[in-house]
């Protein structure tokens, strides 16, 4: 396995396993970017496709819902993570097609 692979496999563990302060079903949740309620559903949507527009009211509302600070940080750290992994492997399997073709 590469350096890359073991590292995200780290980050992983470090992110969604124990020693959190977020609920690890709201981790997993916000990492995968589904199942989540309002208002946790549009900042985590806003952070995995337009994070220029997370303003202080998504911050609030989730402060409102009864995460706190440290949470809230956990929960939008999975849900970056979630999306750059995702991208990560899309772009990995494209490029594993490209290069099967190339082998012939």
């Amino acid at each position: 396995m590469s350096d890359i692979t073991e590292l995200h496999k780290a980050l992983l563990g470090r992110i969604l396993g124990a020693g959190a302060t977020a609920p690890p079903q709201l981790r997993r949740a916000a990492f995968d970017n589904t199942g989540l309620d309002e208002p946790m559903a549009t900042l985590i949507d806003k952070v995995a496709h337009r994070s220029y527009r997370v303003t202080d009211g998504d911050i609030a509302a989730a402060r409102a819902a009864g995460l706190s600070e440290d949470q809230i940080f956990e929960i939008v750290v999975c849900a970056a993570v979630g999306q750059a992994t995702r991208q990560y492997s899309g772009a990995m399997e494209v490029l594993a097609g490209l290069t099967e073709g190339q082998e012939r």
